[in-house]
């Protein structure tokens, strides 16, 4: 399962009220023995939301408070490669679903998920993927409140 970026920014937000909803998606899904993944594109929004001004709807970090972000995320999810192939899915899909600016960022996620296989996201904004029949995508709502 691919961690949307908006999961990741959650993560980092202690005080946010969607914190407790993700980080108890995260910890349902590893005590359930899914594999987590993240990719590339996932860290650089993330370091461009970490670092953005909280006036410009970002998180106001420093570059070193997000760099020691990033650390953090690559031990808690199996970081994919990207490659030549998942830009050629990406260009296919973007073609294919006439993804024109921001959408074109969720379609690179998204070839990147089929590039590794993957079939599921986890995600809080589920708008940018259905477009894609084959993507599964799932809010951490429903896993954090799985069997309560």
């Amino acid at each position: 399962m691919l961690i949307d970026t908006s999961v990741l920014a959650r993560l980092l937000q202690p005080h946010h009220p969607l914190y407790a909803v993700a980080d108890r998606a995260i910890e349902r899904l590893v005590s359930e023995g899914r594999d987590l993944y993240v990719v590339p594109q996932n860290l650089i929004e993330l370091w461009v939301v970490g670092t953005r001004p909280v006036e410009q709807n970002g998180l106001g970090m420093n570059a070193a408070d997000m760099a020691r972000e990033l650390i953090r995320i690559k031990r808690m999810f199996l970081l994919l490669p990207d490659s030549a192939a998942v830009y050629s899915v990406w260009e296919s899909l973007v073609t294919q679903h006439n993804v024109s600016g921001k959408p074109a960022h969720d379609a690179h996620l998204v070839a990147a998920m089929r590039t590794h296989g993957l079939k599921s996201i986890l995600t809080f904004d589920p708008s940018g993927f259905t477009r894609y029949a084959d993507v599964e995508v799932i809010q951490p709502a429903s896993i954090a409140t799985r069997g309560t």
